[in-house]
Formats: C-alpha cells, structure tokens, sequence
C-alpha cells in the first residue's frame, strides 16, 4: 500500500501541494479494486458510481449507438482518471461504458467522499480543476486533430505519440477510436 499512496502522492503533486497528512486523508477516502480483463467498472445506462485512479492497466471508454455499434470515445492508462463526469456529477444514467482491457486496479472515489475531501483539502479542489482543465484541453486536441486530419494521418499522429499503447491495444479497437474499419486500419498498417 504504501506504494500505492506514493504513486498518488507523485501525481496529485503535479497539480498542487499536499501533506503527509492531506496524501493519508485522500488515500483512506479511496477504495482499492481490480478488474479483470474484460471486466466492467461502469455499464451504459447506470449511474456512475465513482471516478478511477487507474494504478496499473488500460480501460476503454465506449458506447453502443442505436444500431448496435460500439464507438470507442477513450481509453485510459496508468496514472489517468476517468469516469463519465456527467453521470458521476449528476447522479443520472451513464450514456456510455467503461471496460477494463488488460487487468487494471485503480483506487475509486465517490462522489460524497471527493466533496468531503474539496472541503477538508482545498489543494484537492484545485488540483482536480487543473486535471479537468487538462482533460478538457485533449479533448479538444482530438476534435481539432479529427476534424483536421484523415484517419491515417490521425494514426501516424497517435502512434508517434503514444507508441507503446497501441502494442497494448487490440487493432478493432483502435479502428473504432478512429472511427474506420479495422480492414482499413490494416491497410494503412501495411504501409507504415
């Protein structure tokens, strides 16, 4: 555990300053759980219960249209949060899913304990605003680098990026992210 709490120290750090006191008080609002690989740690049309501290493995984001498709919208690794924000702010059913990829522990937070925490832990407030300004930023990014480029150069973009995450991904779903075919995404695949 004690592992654990360091890697959550290391990263909260990042976005403000915290004490040996504020890292416990966080750290015991926080529950520890792992999911199997293909496990669920929120299904499309529940309420979402917690937001994710992925410590170790990858999860996909996704959803399923009305004909049957699934989207892939994100995927999280190591040292990433996720949730689906309005579902866990609001308390209303989740439009979409979240599914582990590989085996992947997190610690997960409530809604309430995070809300105790921003009062007894201001820095906690302040830190999760930067972290959600930050994810608003790569979302934007991927809308702009979406509606600028075509799928193979979103690819060729992605994997100079983040190269040792697509040898942990399956192809399919890589091809959903990018919204083409996997067929296609072999094709640009074979020309690399």
């Amino acid at each position: 555990m004690i592992q654990i709490k360091n890697q959550l120290r290391e990263y909260l750090t990042r976005y403000a300053t915290f004490n040996e006191t504020d890292i416990e008080l966080i750290f015991h609002q926080c529950s520890y759980e792992k999911y199997q690989k293909k496990d669920f740690l929120l299904k499309q049309g529940t309420v979402c219960q917690y937001n994710f501290f992925i410590l170790k493995g990858l999860v996909r984001q996704f959803r399923f249209d009305d004909n049957g498709h699934e989207n892939i919208s994100a995927f999280g690794i190591e040292n990433w949060w996720i949730t689906n924000l309005n579902s866990f702010l609001n308390q209303t059913p989740s439009t979409n899913s979240i599914q582990a990829i590989e085996e992947t522990i997190v610690l997960q937070i409530t809604k309430e304990n995070l809300e105790v925490l921003y009062v007894k832990i201001p820095a906690l407030e302040r830190a999760f605003r930067k972290i959600t300004e930050n994810m608003l930023i790569a979302l934007q990014r991927k809308d702009e680098i979406f509606m600028k480029t075509n799928s193979k150069e979103r690819y060729y973009t992605m994997v100079k990026q983040l190269p040792d995450f697509f040898q942990r991904v399956p192809q399919y779903m890589i091809a959903s992210y990018l919204d083409i075919t996997p067929e296609y995404l072999s094709e640009i695949r074979k020309n690399i």
